[in-house]
């Protein structure tokens, strides 16, 4: 059972989201939320001290292993039951460091950390127009827990988003053909595969596909880590002024599972967490996915059909995707974009 929490607020010291933390026990955990309760920081854990993992964290020279969804659930109620609500809530009195992911590509820029790949990135963006302080590197990277495995999270904030997302379409078609070092290109068929079952679509291979080369948020880079290919996302956060102009999304009661039809009528918060789509139903007036599989996965004006929990707020209803880890039966598709692939 949830517990109830008082309602969130944003305060300017507290982590937002894609930021991580660390307890005062090594804990490291990141953050899905912008507003939290006085309780403490909403957040899931993401990696575990342990003396045999895998990951070095080098500016403390402890060693991590990281927690799958339903591990780190286990670990929080045997260990700090008291945090466990539907995440993590964190007192703040526990939290012995916070970690920004703009101080990641400050680290790259000045040299103090060494990851090619990712500076090419920062300067391509930068080149293409977007400051530098719009950027951060979110992920392993930010808790220095990255290893030659490690794909690249790289952020934009606010409204430079946008032509974040333009930027990264022009590069891919501009090195198109090229041999340079750090070409940046579509993903290969190899790694759409590696994607399509990491998520586990409930979509034929065909039209995830079509979803996703249309949300234009992944790239490679080629050749980039000692000749080797680097894959990378394109992820957004709110900036501070919009954090501030949106009121912090209240919960309801979570009712039965049903399947809609309707028309989006905005999606400017699509590629946010949760990805928020206004709608055009008689019975719903929003659909909120907590899942990135499913963020900017329809445009305002489309029609989709949509399957997942019926929330109830007030005399408000909203569709939410996403309330389990894998949610195989919650999901949405764009009707429009499926026909007009046809």
């Amino acid at each position: 059972m949830i517990k109830s929490q008082t309602p969130p607020e944003f305060k300017d010291s507290d982590p937002i989201l894609r930021d991580f933390f660390v307890t005062k026990d090594g804990l490291i955990f990141s953050v899905p939320d912008y507003f939290h309760p006085s309780e403490g920081i909403r957040s899931i854990l993401r990696y575990i001290p342990d003396e045999n993992g895998p990951r070095l964290r080098k500016s403390t020279q402890k060693r991590y292993r990281k927690a799958g969804f339903e591990e780190s659930f286990d670990y929080l109620k045997k260990n700090h039951p008291s945090w466990v609500s539907d995440v993590a809530v964190v007192p703040r009195s526990e939290i012995s460091e916070i970690l920004k992911p703009e101080t990641v590509v400050s680290e790259i820029i000045s040299g103090k950390r060494d990851f090619p790949s990712a500076l090419s990135l920062i300067r391509r963006f930068e080149n293409a127009g977007i400051p530098i302080e719009s950027m951060g590197i979110s992920g392993s990277l930010l808790p220095g827990l990255e290893n030659e495995e490690s794909d690249i999270d790289f952020m934009v904030y606010g409204n430079d988003w946008q032509k974040a997302k333009e930027a990264l379409a022009a590069m891919k078609k501009e090195d198109s053909g090229k041999t340079a070092e750090f070409k940046i290109s579509e993903l290969d068929d190899e790694m759409w595969q590696t994607v399509y079952k990491k998520r586990k679509s409930p979509f034929s291979f065909e039209d995830f596909l079509a979803h996703e080369i249309r949300k234009g948020n992944r790239g490679m880079l080629i050749g980039a880590n000692n000749d080797k290919n680097v894959y990378f996302d394109l992820l957004f956060a709110r900036s501070e002024n919009q954090i501030k102009f949106h009121e912090p999304i209240r919960r309801g009661k979570d009712t039965e599972k049903t399947e809609i039809e309707a028309v989006v009528t905005n999606a400017d918060f699509a590629f946010d967490s949760p990805a928020i789509y206004l709608i055009d139903h008689p019975a719903f007036d929003e659909i909120y996915s907590y899942t990135h599989t499913y963020a900017g996965q329809a445009e305002a004006g489309e029609k989709i059909r949509a399957r997942g929990m019926v929330e109830v707020i007030g005399d408000k209803k909203r569709l939410v995707i996403g309330t389990t880890r894998e949610a195989p039966d919650e999901w949405i598709i764009s009707l429009t974009l499926l026909e007009k692939q046809k």
